[in-house]
């Protein structure tokens, strides 16, 4: 599997017998291709780079050097899951760097999407790169690229993966998942053993909270926005919407209206419900929501979340919304 054209006879991926003998073929490809040289993973915790982290630690062991950049705009518990399943229990050569501080520095009063996303991106290649600086004797970069990612592009994530790295840093690729589709990816992350929640953690963009805080990010409105976001994942969890809706998220914008808390008038943020279905994220449909659903998101966020007063659902398809609001 050395090109990147899949084979028209590639079966598809779909039950863990299929998955485990991928898996071993992989494991059998990597350890000839790396050999005893080390590889270093920028070890995101989305679903592409954690099944190429579980694989390539059976295949390779400590060899293997995952890299894991809190940037501070990940969601609640994303990060202590990274350390707890990978360092903890895989067991991962494992570098966690707690970036948030120089993230938000940065990202301090600037409300211009575009100029988010670029801050956001060129500060992550940064501190990776400062990292790898710091290793010693790796030879091989392994990305979590996969089959449409290349159909899209030459084959290189600009979201997650890492460019521009410095002169004198050449690496080898290494992508073992490359030509599966992203349901083939979640059916390997299972046969290895990865959390249910984790395989099929919905899909998160790599400015992460940065663009769902929307316009200048500060720590407070990052705080309520990481609050209300996970309630709404609690609630989607408890009600079954988790597994049916393909994304859903909570957007806070940089504007306040009056409320009424403890008898007293008081100015909080809006909390905005996104929810959507979409098979190729061209075109999407809004998912409906029970409101029984919705008063319990609703009574929860504005009695627990610290700033927030009102929640607010957003209704639009795409076109002619985008998904993301920034």
């Amino acid at each position: 599997m050395s090109t990147n054209v899949r084979p028209e006879s590639m079966a598809r991926i779909t039950t863990p017998e299929l998955a485990n003998a991928f898996i071993e073929e992989q494991v059998n490809e990597v350890r000839a291709q790396v050999g005893d040289k080390k590889v270093l993973l920028a070890l995101s915790g989305g679903v592409d780079s954690s099944v190429v982290a579980a694989l390539l630690i059976k295949a390779i062991g400590k060899q293997l050097v995952c890299v894991h950049v809190n940037h501070g705009l990940m969601r609640k518990g994303e990060s202590e899951q990274v350390i707890d399943i990978f360092g903890k229990e895989l067991d991962a050569n494992l570098i966690y760097i707690d970036a948030t501080d120089r993230f938000l520095n940065l990202l301090a009063g600037v409300s211009e999407p575009e100029k988010k996303r670029k801050i956001i991106g060129n500060e992550f290649i940064e501190v990776f790169n400062e990292e790898a600086q710091k290793l010693e004797g790796i030879s091989f970069l392994a990305q979590g690229t996969i089959y449409p990612d290349i159909l899209e592009s030459d084959g290189v994530k600009a979201h997650h993966n890492v460019g521009g790295l410095p002169e004198g840093m050449e690496f080898e690729l290494v992508e073992p998942v490359k030509l599966l589709y992203k349901d083939e990816v979640r059916v390997v992350g299972e046969a290895l053993g990865l959390p249910h929640a984790m395989v099929y953690r919905q899909p998160f963009p790599g400015p992460g909270l940065g663009v769902r805080c929307l316009g200048a990010i500060t720590r407070d409105r990052l705080h309520a926005l990481r609050e209300a976001d996970a309630i709404l994942r609690e609630e989607f969890d408890n009600c079954g919407l988790a597994e049916k809706v393909w994304q859903y998220f909570i957007a806070v914008p940089d504007m306040k209206s009056v409320g009424v808390k403890d008898s007293k008038r008081y100015e909080g943020w809006p909390a905005i419900i996104r929810a959507v279905n979409t098979k190729d994220a061209m075109t999407a449909t809004i998912e409906e929501i029970p409101y029984s659903v919705l008063h319990k998101i609703t009574d929860r966020i504005t009695a627990e979340v610290d700033g927030i007063n009102r929640v607010l659902l957003d209704l639009t398809p795409k076109p002619i919304g985008t998904i993301e609001w920034e």
